[in-house]
């Protein structure tokens, strides 16, 4: 993982969620020292109003290890301050032949080097392509 302040804002929050999620997948590696190897022990992430905390993101893991996704980030747009990053970014996740589309407005502070302390995030569900829908571009 690479501090947040060497990496172009898009690239770290594209690499921070991708690499996360292959960890999850890749390794059968405890959850906890997943989790921990990119978050604080006192994370806080709200998620459109659903406070998350270390014990709730580690419960979430199962699943996604359960369910296997396959992901993939459009960054739209991204910038970055003394830790701080806001992002405009579509997630593309296809799992058990269903296909998902997400915008999600993140607002989150990372420490020097590259965990997440804190996010804010605000989601909407978009038509995924691949689902008989046209899926507009974002820009």
């Amino acid at each position: 993982m690479r501090p947040l302040g060497t990496t172009d804002p898009k690239q770290f929050i594209a690499d921070f969620y991708t690499c996360f999620t292959e960890d999850l997948l890749r390794t059968d590696d405890d959850a906890a020292v997943i989790v921990d190897r990119y978050h604080t022990p006192d994370i806080v992430e709200i998620a459109d109003g659903h406070r998350i905390d270390r014990d709730k993101l580690i419960a979430h893991t199962r699943p996604v290890r359960k369910n296997r996704p396959t992901i993939r980030m459009d960054v739209h747009e991204a910038i970055a301050n003394e830790g701080r990053l806001a992002a405009r970014y579509t997630l593309h996740s296809s799992q058990r032949g269903k296909d998902l589309a997400i915008e999600i407005y993140f607002f989150g502070q990372f420490t020097p080097e590259g965990r997440m302390r804190r996010a804010h995030m605000t989601t909407r569900t978009l038509p995924a392509a691949g689902n008989g829908e046209r899926q507009e571009a974002v820009s």
